[in-house]
């Protein structure tokens, strides 16, 4: 057996670090330490050992950082082979074995492969496990099978264009461990099994004036004296992004101002250490090159921030002036020319073709795609930003326009009612809905829809606003939100996997332009306030779509609605209205749902008394099959306001959706069809309250039980009245069916 030394280097997130060590425990290979190095930490480590793991603690006491941890975890190592792992990181159960079965005796080192994620383990398992079954089909093998021997190509032509003589095994590991990884930050020790006499005896070690760039100081000497490596391919060092940079940033997601500056530091110090003629040094300078040309050059271009222009300017010219020779000749003839222009500081000759390029990237993207998104983002950046904000204009948006519906809908009613014609209204509608009361409606992502978003002094949305819109002084904006969580919701969700992996990030910097947040109770205010970390003026008067189930005519509205929808008057309903599963979709927003609700089941024992209303989340892309129960399942899916079916509902059966707070204020039965609780409340969301003891129903997890419950409601309602009570006065207590109109003489009526 061959010892392995696992050096970790420690500061905070001991979540993280639990799920490191948890990956260790799995590992198939069990002959290895753990050299854990702490770096002034105040958590207690010792409280996340796996039991029976070999593991030496060291404490950095005069030094800090991750580059001082490394050095004093090799030095502290007893193990033949030394393998980095970072604490927010994890390796595969057989990644270590991998390593080592591949690895020769004279092998320098033996080297893996390096996959990101922003997921922990299981999701990271579960979405590989996907991606594999989706790779089975014939035309998604040859695609795969055609990338493969581009790859394959690309490695031919550089041995190819090696000199004769070259040792190709370093020549290799060069090829993957440096060209081959993404950027400077990508260029790391990771994933790497080394032996520890290579390191100690050429003297390799981390920058230790260096916070976020010392892998390369490392790297490139080993590098340049790997006489035998081999890669082994199977083997997943897994780096885990963190989706919460703002509270909970990694090394490379800190923001600070040394950043630039150091990296400038650690590509001199790295030039000092290695062949000025040799591929390391001309791989490290080509990085540093694509870093100047494709990220700083638009900084330089367009950043408001004058650093950029000035300080960072002048600072990196020297440095690109010393790139390897050939890094010119190699570089695209845009890059080419921005890249001479910061050798001979001319910054407005940078300006300039930066700005060629990106507007011959532009108008090609238009060409080729016809790419009416770029359009209309180029006028609503370039000319309607530049117009003057109008007064009285209002823009509406639900749910990404899909509809005419929920709380705007109220607001903008209510705003009709008290004001006339004095407002000019806009509503973004997708599906051709007629707006009432000569509202003038427009398709969202469209020039019109960027033209409202630059001009209107009002905004009114249920949703987070494009990430485009940049939000101009003298504009309002009221975000309504869509519902009193029950799931945890961005910032205090632990891991993120319904969205996009910046979306911590992202929502960070949206939630900075609400000027009004719309509470139903004080709960969802002090839910908000942590979730959003939303510290502006909360509208904390009800949801406005929840007034129409204090209308005096509700009734009335119920019969009508019935009537429309063809509903016999003789059969009571069930509106049944789940929601999506955060791990199931087919993309951004459009996920999954397989219906567990026997509904065939319902329509034999349940059909002579009662007809089921199916309400499916607007997030759900599927059309669920109702083949063969139609007068028994009307599908509601498509139908705009929810609010409108709650009052023709009898009974409401849902799972971990919002509806049932708003349901509450009709105080009718609400049964829970739970039948996936345990992975949705500890592997995909977690929920807020417990379902167990505060929800004003049943948990069912079965559809014998849903049907029992159904016909025993009566009995059902006796053993929930003192809960249902409890529920209603501590999450409907704002409403009371003035609410739209309350944010209406709040948020409007200041200018009037």
């Amino acid at each position: 057996m061959k010892k392995i030394s696992i050096i970790i280097p420690f500061w905070k997130y001991l979540n993280y670090l639990k799920e490191c060590f948890a990956s260790l425990q799995e590992s198939t290979y069990k002959d290895f330490e753990v050299v854990l190095v702490l770096d002034h930490t105040t958590e207690n480590v010792t409280s996340v050992f796996p039991q029976g793991m070999d593991i030496k603690i060291v404490n950095l006491n005069e030094k800090s950082g991750c580059a001082a941890a490394r050095n004093e975890g090799v030095k502290a190592a007893t193990g033949e082979y030394i393998y980095f792992l970072d604490s927010d990181d994890y390796v595969l159960e057989d990644t270590l074995e991998l390593l080592v079965n591949a690895i020769k005796e004279d092998d320098d080192l033996v080297y893996g492969v390096v996959k990101n994620t922003w997921n922990n383990k299981a999701n990271f398992l579960d979405k590989q496990a996907k991606k594999e079954e989706s790779n089975d089909s014939e035309d998604r093998q040859a695609e795969l099978e055609e990338k493969e021997a581009e790859r394959q190509e690309k490695i031919e032509n550089y041995v190819s264009s090696l000199p004769v003589g070259s040792n190709i095994e370093q020549e290799m590991a060069i090829y993957f461990l440096e060209r081959n990884r993404k950027g400077i930050t990508g260029f790391t020790a990771l994933g790497n099994l080394y032996k520890r006499s290579f390191i100690l005896e050429n003297e390799l070690s981390f920058n230790e004036e260096l916070r976020y760039y010392s892998d390369m100081t490392f790297m490139c000497p080993a590098l340049e004296k790997v006489n035998r490596a081999t890669r082994c391919k199977e083997a997943v060092y897994v780096k885990r992004k963190h989706n919460d940079p703002i509270n909970k940033p990694a090394l490379w997601q800190e923001d600070s101002e040394n950043r630039f500056e150091e990296r400038c530091k650690a590509i001199g110090y790295t030039r000092d250490l290695i062949d000025p003629q040799g591929n390391v040094r001309y791989f490290i300078d080509m990085k540093f090159a694509h870093f100047a040309t494709n990220y700083m050059a638009k900084k330089v271009r367009r950043s408001k921030d004058s650093k950029w222009r000035n300080e960072y300017f002048d600072m990196i010219v020297p440095y690109l002036m010393e790139s390897h020779p050939q890094v010119l000749d190699n570089l695209g003839t845009q890059n080419q020319k921005i890249l001479m222009a910061f050798m001979s500081g001319d910054i407005k000759k940078v300006q300039k073709s930066v700005r060629f390029k990106l507007g011959k990237s532009k108008l090609l993207k238009i060409l080729k795609d016809r790419n009416i998104n770029t359009l209309y983002k180029l006028a609503y950046y370039h000319i309607y930003l530049k117009q003057p904000i109008k007064e009285n204009v209002v823009l509406f948006e639900t749910f990404m326009a899909k509809n005419y519906s929920d709380s705007p809908k109220y607001i903008y009613e209510a705003l009709v009612k008290e004001y006339g014609d004095q407002f000019t209204c806009v509503w973004a509608i997708n599906n051709g809905t007629q707006v009432p009361y000569g509202a003038k409606t427009v398709k969202r992502f469209s020039f019109q829809y960027a033209y409202y978003l630059a001009v209107s002094k009002y905004l009114v949305f249920n949703v987070r606003q494009p990430l485009w819109y940049r939000k101009r002084e003298g504009q309002v904006f009221v975000e309504t939100w869509h519902g009193t969580p029950l799931k945890r919701l961005v910032f205090d969700q632990e891991e993120v996997t319904s969205a996009a992996p910046k979306y911590k990030q992202q929502f960070y910097r949206q939630r900075t332009d609400w000027d009004y947040l719309v509470s139903a109770n004080p709960f969802s205010t002090k839910t908000f306030r942590s979730c959003f970390m939303y510290d502006g003026p909360m509208l904390e008067y009800g949801y406005p779509r929840n007034d129409i189930m204090y209308y005096d005519n509700k009734d009335e509205i119920a019969k009508d609605l019935r009537a429309k929808l063809g509903i016999p008057t003789d059969k009571k309903t069930i509106l049944y209205a789940p929601t999506w599963r955060d791990d199931e979709s087919y993309g951004s927003g459009k996920y999954k749902f397989t219906l567990a609700l026997d509904l065939q089941m319902m329509k034999e024992k349940l059909g002579d008394e009662y007809v089921v209303l199916l309400r499916t989340h607007h997030y759900i892309a599927d059309n669920i099959d109702t083949t063969g129960l139609e007068g028994f399942v009307y599908n509601l899916s498509k139908y705009d306001d929810i609010s409108e079916i709650y009052l023709i509902s009898d009974i409401c059966i849902t799972d971990y959706s919002s509806v049932f707070f708003d349901y509450a204020n009709l105080k009718r039965p609400i049964l829970f069809y739970t039948y996936d609780i345990e992975k949705y409340k500890n592997q995909l969301r977690g929920f807020y309250i417990s379902m167990q003891d505060e929800v004003p129903g049943p948990l069912l997890y079965t559809s014998e039980e849903v049907v029992d419950a159904i016909q025993n409601i009566d009995q059902i309602n006796e053993q929930y009245a003192q809960r249902y009570k409890e529920f209603y006065n501590r999450f409907c207590s704002y409403d009371d069916g003035h609410a739209s109109e309350n944010i209406v003489k709040e948020v409007f009526g200041k200018n009037k």
